[in-house]
């Protein structure tokens, strides 16, 4: 049994841990997590709907038909900070020596294809003149000046991009001025998350950048607002430190710092749910920071949007109305069935092969456990070989299935029929989610009870040289919706169009002109 000192136990308070929880998280590490089992990828037909261009424009008149009568909001997961984006960067900055050979030897000897692409298209990045006036009155040869740019990009006492929030650097170059991807969203909202001329958005950010959000929103704002005739409500949060786990020790131990206190992590973006959890929307659009368009993609992402949403409010007219029947226990056998068809059918709903010998009252009890849950229309992509997760039918531990997103991480990697099905999907997440977070009565969930807590990951991590165990909690969109009811939609690829590495910004996408 694990003893906690005094100061152990202030810690936990200050953090607003319980004691529980924390115990909890060691047996956590103790069992490990089981791999997810997929029975098979989702596919066309078959867990992922794909629709005419009649039936959505259908959903597009349905969507603009009752947004008046909702409150929408766009939440943004925020709080990435883009070290990760220059890593090729940092690396260069690290070893290059301009004294002993040129920028071009240096990158042709290590054959780096990232750093030859950077300086190739150097001038098609957006923030290309902001760097360049900083360093033009600066004079040494071409290989001091490629070193000098990266330097003047990346480190803290210059324009210290390498230590910014993602959301907060220059993504697109419009000639006269260049925009990041925080007012790209401010833009793309205005374009459907729209009533009555105002548009709400909710960022998750790092509670030391508040200051920087706030600074380019009073510059933004205004220039977004004044484009598009829309006034913004931008709200933030951050990730609570209640959310933290804690890291053991191999022996799965508590890992202890160098002053005695307890080493806790963040939980990663599962988190969030508490933050989600939080915002009072009837609809609610989930998309990351770094996922963003330039102007000639905007009609059609603006339509997918508005497809996704149209057919979420279809669901909900359905499901509300079944839910409100199953609450006046007004139901006759054929009833049951229909509601039965329509969880079936229209919600991916799998049930037990036994349902049908439970009693009349029994199946009651379940159809409405299966109706009364949040509902996510989660747009997809054709996989063409970008990383992310995807959509499966999973069967749990109860051999209960249902479609969820998984990542590759949650798979068993050494079974080989796990592998095939892993391999074959035909589909990756975007992070493209239209929320329904209230039910019939129009009351909001509780989003926390819909977490499955045992979809987290344990990874191997050090802390000063330290080997030790890190916890990080169900995915947003993978454990901490699990028992969400979901549906899947095709979606063009342009939706998916995330900013992973720096010369990412030099696809089309990005481009401006």
């Amino acid at each position: 049994m694990i003893e906690f000192s005094p100061m152990d136990l202030q810690q936990l308070l200050e953090k607003g841990i319980s004691k529980e929880k924390v115990l909890d998280q060691i047996e956590t590490f103790k069992e490990g997590i089981p791999f997810v089992r997929l029975e098979k990828a989702a596919i066309v037909s078959d867990g992922i709907m794909k629709l005419s261009k009649a039936r959505e424009k259908e959903l597009v008149s349905k969507f603009e038909e009752l947004k008046r009568l909702l409150s929408l909001l766009k939440f943004v997961p925020a709080s990435g900070a883009a070290s990760r984006m220059f890593k090729s960067l940092f690396d260069f900055l690290e070893q290059y020596d301009p004294r002993v050979e040129g920028v071009d030897t240096y990158v042709d000897r290590l054959d780096d294809t990232d750093l030859k692409t950077f300086f190739k298209q150097i001038k098609k990045f957006p923030f290309y003149e902001i760097v360049q006036k900083r360093i033009k009155n600066k004079a040494g040869s071409e290989n001091d000046i490629k070193y000098r740019f990266v330097s003047e990009m990346l480190l803290k006492e210059n324009l210290n991009y390498g230590f910014y929030p993602k959301g907060l650097l220059p993504f697109h170059n419009y000639g006269k001025c260049t925009v990041t991807a925080f007012e790209e969203h401010l833009k793309e909202a205005s374009r459907y998350v729209v009533v009555n001329n105002k548009a709400k958005l909710h960022f998750t950010i790092s509670e030391q950048h508040q200051s920087l959000f706030s600074k380019e929103f009073e510059a933004a704002g205004p220039r977004v607002s004044k484009a598009t005739k829309t006034e913004l409500e931008v709200t933030y949060s951050n990730q609570k430190p209640s959310t933290d786990t804690l890291a053991v020790t191999p022996d799965n131990e508590p890992f202890m710092m160098d002053d005695g206190s307890l080493l806790f992590r963040p939980g990663g973006h599962g988190a969030l749910i508490e933050n989600l959890n939080e915002q009072n929307a009837d609809i609610i659009f989930i998309k990351n920071i770094d996922n963003v368009v330039v102007p000639k993609e905007e009609a059609e992402l603006t339509t997918s949007k508005k497809v996704l949403a149209g057919l979420l409010l279809e669901i909900q007219q359905k499901a509300f109305a079944y839910a409100d029947q199953l609450d006046r226990n007004d139901i006759n056998g054929e009833q049951l069935h229909e509601i039965k068809t329509f969880l079936e059918n229209d919600l991916n709903v799998r049930f037990l092969q036994s349902f049908s010998s439970f009693s009349i009252a029994e199946q009651l009890e379940i159809l409405k456990d299966k109706i009364n849950r949040p509902i996510r229309i989660c747009g997809m992509v054709k996989n063409e070989g970008e990383p992310g997760g995807g959509p499966f039918w999973i069967r749990d531990a109860h051999d209960h299935i249902s479609l969820q997103i998984v990542e590759s991480a949650q798979v068993d990697t050494t079974d080989e029929s796990q592998m095939a099905i892993l391999k074959n999907s035909t589909h990756f997440n975007p992070v493209d989610l239209v929320c329904g977070v209230r039910n019939f009565r129009g009351e909001k969930y509780n989003l926390l009870n819909f977490v499955d807590t045992k979809q987290g990951f344990i990874t191997q991590k050090t802390e000063d040289g330290k080997e030790l165990k890190a916890l990080e909690l169900p995915g947003l969109w993978n454990g901490a919706m699990a028992f969400w009811n979901t549906i899947f939609v095709e979606v063009p690829l342009l939706t998916f169009n995330p900013v992973k590495t720096v010369n990412d910004l030099l696809k089309p996408t990005h481009q401006v002109t």
